[in-house]
């Protein structure tokens, strides 16, 4: 293994050498002695480079004799800045996001704020080849994690076979007043009206058959904190299934009763689990309970 420090203009960088086939990511973790989320705010922010290239993807491929330049003082400045949208994870075919409330998951109509323009034009300024294919939405007022492709085969792969790839996935919420049951399952049939309000039925109406299981997590006298996790991914199913309880998502102004603590619809998707679309790698994405949630069930 040969390390030489140089220094040049373009800051300070560390050549190193690869002696055998291996990617990038886990070679860096293994030769730059940094932590695992500071090499990926370097490879973001434009710091790596494989034979005077610039690399940004965490899964490319080295091949022995290859020289990787590691800069030792560029941080993250063509990341992703923004205060709608955060990339948690990113490779050559796909990247996962935590969406923030008030910003669509793709263009409608002349909104011009929305996740999947954020990407395009990061993937712009950090001279990526590529844009966001949307494969499944979040409503604008709910937050958490979501997939977009950076290619058409990933979309459609990911469009195709949703629901074999996506193995779970998982909300929070805090709905309003007491919760009865610590556990239970909703199932119905979900179909929209002339208006565009999603409606449910405990018979066929000609809808979606929608499925959702509910854990209570905490509770008061006002409120209740409650996981689903979705067999089915219909339009507001969450919403709709909880105003079916008698508890409506708090802030809701489609569905709830008006009960809105927090000022914004509470329901974030903070767990996203699913077989990556082109190397079948099981990745597992978790974010915290927003802290807002947690405030409202502190005794």
């Amino acid at each position: 293994m040969r390390n030489t420090g140089y220094r040049g203009n373009k800051g300070d960088y560390r050549y190193i050498t690869v002696d055998r086939d291996v990617q990038l990511l886990e070679f860096l973790i293994e030769q730059a002695g940094q932590s695992r989320s500071k090499i990926k705010a370097t490879l973001q922010g434009r710091g790596i480079k494989v034979d005077g290239k610039c690399v940004t993807q965490f899964d490319f491929a080295l091949r022995p004799g290859m020289v990787v330049a590691v800069s030792m003082t560029k941080k993250n400045n063509e990341g992703l800045k923004s205060r709608y949208v955060k990339i948690v994870y990113e490779d050559r075919w796909l990247v996962v996001v935590e969406k923030n409330i008030g910003i669509l998951s793709m263009a409608a109509g002349h909104s011009s704020l929305n996740v999947k323009s954020v990407l395009d034009d990061y993937f712009h300024k950090s001279r990526q080849k590529c844009r966001a294919h949307v494969v499944h939405r979040l409503d604008r007022d709910t937050s958490g994690l979501m997939i977009y492709a950076k290619d058409m085969e990933t979309e459609q792969i990911l469009e195709r076979n949703w629901h074999d790839i996506v193995y779970d996935r998982r909300y929070i919420a805090v709905l309003s007043g007491e919760m009865e049951n610590d556990e239970g399952t909703i199932a119905n049939w979900l179909k929209d009206n002339k208006a565009y309000v999603t409606y449910s039925s405990p018979v066929d109406n000609g809808g979606k058959y929608a499925v959702t299981h509910y854990f209570t997590h905490n509770r008061t006298t006002e409120h209740s904190l409650v996981e689903f996790k979705l067999e089915t991914g219909r339009k507001n199913q969450i919403r709709v299934h909880s105003a079916d309880m008698g508890h409506p998502v708090c802030g809701d102004v489609k569905y709830g009763n008006g009960d809105d603590p927090l000022h914004r619809l509470c329901l974030h998707a903070f767990l996203l689990c699913f077989h990556h679309p082109v190397t079948g790698e099981p990745m597992e994405f978790e974010t915290p309970v927003p802290s807002q949630f947690r405030m409202l069930f502190k005794h």
